[in-house]
């Protein structure tokens, strides 16, 4: 058995329109076909790949049965920083950019409307 790749992320939260919107808005994702689970949520596609999926919940949109999520952050590898920076820019989102010159790549890092942290990684090669 070997793990290959991570396939998506799933996110809970209370303001599905406000999270879709945002990873549209500003991450470039599409909302895209998702089967009927009988409850709302969304498929935000990169390219073929659904590569996240949110739920809409009530109540508290804590992870699972416990009290707080253990999940520090996502990471989205993308082309184009310039291009990126500048929707973040246009959008108002708050970000945090750090060059790693011993990885070769510049992350960004941001922040959803429910506080999930995010970075998305360019390389130095674009």
């Amino acid at each position: 058995m070997q793990i290959n790749r991570l396939d998506h992320v799933n996110l809970r939260t209370m303001q599905l329109d406000t999270m879709i919107a945002w990873y549209v808005d500003v991450l470039g994702l599409q909302n895209g076909a998702r089967p009927n689970f009988g409850f709302p949520g969304a498929w935000l596609y990169a390219g073929d790949a659904a590569v996240v999926h949110i739920t809409q919940v009530e109540g508290d949109a804590g992870a699972g049965s416990e009290a707080a999520l253990k999940l520090e952050h996502f990471a989205l590898t993308a082309t184009g920083s310039a291009e990126f920076e500048t929707r973040l820019n246009t959008h108002n989102v708050t970000f945090k950019k750090s060059i790693l010159a011993e990885l070769g790549i510049t992350a960004f890092n941001i922040w959803d409307p429910d506080g999930n942290h995010i970075h998305v990684d360019f390389t130095d090669a674009e």
